[in-house]
């Protein structure tokens, strides 16, 4: 009856108790990357390459592995195996001298022919073995040390095609090694036929019903027992090519003496022979150089030129640089095996949010098979943004008292005392212990006071909704790039769209990009705009486009917001042409004042957001400001994300008294209620 056989494998699935992969800090590295003009694809393995915070990333591991394989390479040599030969050998005949001279019963011509014998060794230590194959040793010790050698061999070129046949074979007996030419000959036998496509499963079965103890990898097929073979022989063959000359010609030589006959040496070189036929895409060619004092025998050695060539591969897959490669591709098991547990599981992590990213919503493949942001990651990523504008502003409160309630007012969560006319709802909890308070101070508690007065009353604060319709306007011109404003730019962009999407749906956004031209973008198109050399700053176009989208909301307030690091160069001929001129050409400066009128005309609040420190743009920017009754702000480029949020703000309060200087209003109120503290929308 068949052996049934238990195949156990290493636990992939990492920590069934972990808490699920968080994507938030990935996904703010990818789409700052895909501001600065990465694809989403590019981005993400980016990240996967250099980690997180506290993620380990395919680089560290990377580099981890290029240790190891240096740490292989230093520490050993590959004289082992012949060392130990010739010290095996050198005792011997040391104890061999010694026999001959103290045994008085030996004839002493045969004593005097064996040391002659003896002393015309050849210097070569693999000649010196075979020479004495058909000497008769006089001393048992120098006997055994001889015997030792050839067991010695034997194990040693078993060990290096069958992983621990060393250990296995220590102290075997004559029956152990029929067992094992047994084996060899059945294999290669299998080998033949499945190479020339005659085998059965039946074929392998049967094998290795016979010879499955000398596989504790249990193979599945004969495919399976290919591979494993190949790749040891492969490394077998490598080690041999990393050997001097010198090296290998005596290992050659002595390996005719394993187990005393040559049958061993020639059923391996079969095998070999087979394996090479069967897997020519394995290294068969390779070598490596040991530099180190430790030395290593035969097998010993097999296996670290295999822990180098799964190093090897380990590199590759860590790289990620071939096409179509995923984290699925790294072998978690080899990983461990060469740098522990603790790789693995950064490994595993990086593979799950790997395919979080893939599989979360956030990454879509577009009609040519790129890699796109979806909107749901534009919505988050700008959550991230304006809770980040939430933090910045929270100390910077302004303050303003705003007594106007209706129908589209929401509650501000501030209250005040009610005055004759509210029509704003009470503050209940408020009101109730403004009236305990009051009877404790009266002295008239319990039943003989009363319960609320009216000076006890206070009433919810509202904020008043008002439509806006906004423009966006910003510079996309190449000196936005060259002076670093380009990422900062498109994350204002995507907070304030995030904002209006999330808090302000009535409110009626269009963004904007100018440089030779100018352009309506939705909000993916702009945070994936690449930078172009092109010259221009087309801000005449800018607000021709601006205008009419204002012209298609007349009841909505028109909101300006315009960011530049420039004087406009550029303006739109009657014809459609664009006319560049620098420095900025009268007329150009006249279509753009023209057109800043008519936007001031139609009622827009208008907000210029100067980038840079230059004397002339600060001059002209302030004058085209005071044209149309508009503001000038100078942020920093960390501030300009925040600027704008408070502009917009600003600008949709019909409280004249809002600040608008140096404060953020009662928007922010230090709580920053337009987002709250996990970035979801109230």
């Amino acid at each position: 009856m068949a052996r049934t056989r238990t195949r156990f494998r290493r636990y992939n699935g990492g920590d069934p108790l972990a808490p699920p992969v968080d994507i938030a800090e990935a996904l703010d590295a990818i789409g700052e990357s895909v501001m600065a003009g990465s694809s989403p694809e590019r981005a993400m393995n980016e990240f996967l390459r250099r980690g997180g915070r506290k993620q380990t990333g395919l680089d560290d591991l990377a580099r981890k592995v290029a240790e190891r394989r240096r740490e292989l390479l230093r520490r050993h040599n590959l004289d082992g195996t012949l060392n130990q030969v010739r010290q095996l050998l050198d005792h011997a005949l040391v104890e061999e001298g010694k026999q001959l001279v103290r045994d008085a019963a030996l004839d002493d011509d045969e004593r005097a022919f064996a040391q002659m014998r003896l002393e015309s060794l050849p210097a070569s230590t693999a000649a010196a073995v075979s020479e004495l194959s058909d000497y008769s040793w006089q001393s048992p010790q120098a006997r055994a040390d001889y015997d030792t050698i050839k067991d010695l061999l034997g194990r040693e070129l078993l060990d290096q095609r069958f992983k621990g046949m060393k250990q296995a074979m220590e102290n075997a007996t004559d029956e152990d090694r029929a067992a094992i030419n047994e084996m060899l000959t059945d294999l290669n036998e299998l080998l033949e036929k499945h190479r020339r496509g005659e085998d059965t499963p039946q074929d392998f079965a049967d094998f290795m019903d016979t010879h499955g103890d000398f596989f504790p990898e249990n193979p599945k097929n004969v495919d399976e027992l290919v591979d494993s073979l190949a790749q040891r022989s492969a490394a077998a063959q490598r080690m041999l090519n990393s050997m001097s000359p010198e090296q290998r010609e005596e290992l050659m030589q002595l390996s005719a003496q394993a187990f005393g006959t040559p049958q061993l040496m020639q059923s391996l070189a079969q095998l070999d022979s087979t394996l090479q036929m069967m897997r020519p895409g394995e290294n068969w060619r390779g070598s490596e150089r040991f530099d180190g004092q430790a030395e290593l025998g035969l097998g010993d050695g097999t296996g670290v030129l295999q822990d180098v060539a799964d190093l090897d591969e380990l590199t590759e897959q860590l790289s990620q640089a071939y096409r179509g490669a995923r984290m699925d591709d790294v072998d978690l098991d080899a990983l461990a095996r060469q740098l522990g547990d603790e790789a693995v599981v950064a490994a595993h992590t990086l593979r799950e949010l790997e395919k979080a990213l893939r599989e979360s919503g956030t990454l879509r493949r577009d009609s040519s098979g790129q890699l796109k942001l979806t909107p749901k990651a534009m919505r988050q990523l700008g959550t991230v943004l304006l809770r980040d504008i939430a933090k910045r502003t929270s100390g910077r409160a302004g303050q303003r008292d705003l007594r106007q309630a209706g129908a589209a007012g929401e509650s501000s969560g501030a209250s005040r005392a009610w005055e004759f006319g509210d029509t704003e709802p009470w503050d209940i909890p408020r009101t109730l212990l403004n009236g305990v308070l009051r009877r404790v101070s009266e002295g008239t508690g319990g039943e003989a006071g009363r319960l609320i007065a009216v000076d006890d009353i206070e009433v919810a604060e509202t904020e008043a909704r008002t439509q806006a319709v906004v423009a966006l306007l910003v510079d996309t011109s190449f000196s936005m790039e060259l002076d670093g404003r380009w990422v900062p730019m498109k994350r204002t962009a995507l907070a304030l769209h995030t904002l209006i999407r999330q808090r302000f749906r009535d409110d009626h956004l269009q963004l904007i990009g100018f440089g030779r031209l100018a352009e309506v973008m939705d909000i993916e198109q702009l945070t994936a705009l690449d930078a172009v050399w092109a010259k221009g700053t087309n801000l005449h176009h800018a607000l021709l486009l601006a205008n009419r989208h204002f012209r298609r909301h007349p009841t909505a307030q028109p909101v300006l917001l315009i960011v530049t690091d420039g004087e406009p160069t550029s303006h739109l001929e009657p014809d459609g042409t664009v006319s560049f001129s620098y420095p900025p050409h009268p007329v150009t400066i006249a279509h753009t004042l023209r057109e800043l009128d008519n936007s001031g005309r139609l009622g827009a609040q208008t907000t210029f957001f100067r980038l840079g420190s230059d004397p002339g743009l600060a001059r002209f920017v302030d004058s085209m400001a005071r044209r149309v009754s508009g503001r000038v702000v100078a942020p920093d480029l960390d501030d300009l994300g925040a600027a704008v949020v408070r502009s917009y703000l600003g600008s949709r309060s019909s409280d004249p008294t809002f600040d608008t200087g140096s404060g953020y209003g009662g928007w922010f109120g230090g709580r920053g209620f337009w987002v709250d503290d996990e970035g979801s929308r109230r």
